[in-house]
């Protein structure tokens, strides 16, 4: 498996990015301002994250996504140290990252990989989706904000 920057001439994989976010339109958004990047062999694409600047030397991971059944072989970690290792060497001082509240997986996965809590957005998915989200068999208010020193 390799993970490599999505050319310009290839389209997003939209089926894997929505996965992490049910909103087309601020997965559109968020890819015309960020850099794509996939994982897979060849042709297919069984990972996804994208790198978003957001302040002076601060990028935000966003979108980290593994087709469903790729999930478990340790392919999201790997998403997680590339795009760590990635913004390093694209300059930037400090990496952020957002996960909803129920998630305990994508929480641990993220802390393994060296992130702390920063904070808590409340009611996030409240104020930036129309539909409900549910996690977990719950439903989805508060973002976890997280964040690491490069």
């Amino acid at each position: 498996m390799n993970i490599r920057m999505l050319e310009n001439n290839e389209q997003p994989p939209m089926e894997l990015l929505l996965l992490a976010d049910p909103s087309e339109k601020l997965i559109q958004a968020y890819l015309y301002r960020g850099q794509c990047y996939v994982a897979g062999w060849e042709k297919e694409m069984i990972g996804v994250y994208v790198l978003l600047p957001t302040r002076p030397d601060t990028v935000e991971l966003v979108n980290v996504a593994v087709d469903p059944s790729y999930q478990g072989q340790g392919i999201g970690k790997k998403l997680v140290l590339h795009a760590l290792q990635t913004a390093r060497q694209l300059g930037y001082a400090t990496i952020e990252v957002g996960t909803g509240s129920t998630g305990a997986n994508q929480l641990m996965l993220y802390q393994k990989c060296g992130f702390r809590m920063t904070g808590i957005d409340r009611d996030f998915f409240i104020r930036h989706y129309d539909e409900e989200i549910m996690e977990n068999g719950m439903r989805l208010y508060d973002m976890v904000r997280l964040s690491q020193d490069l």
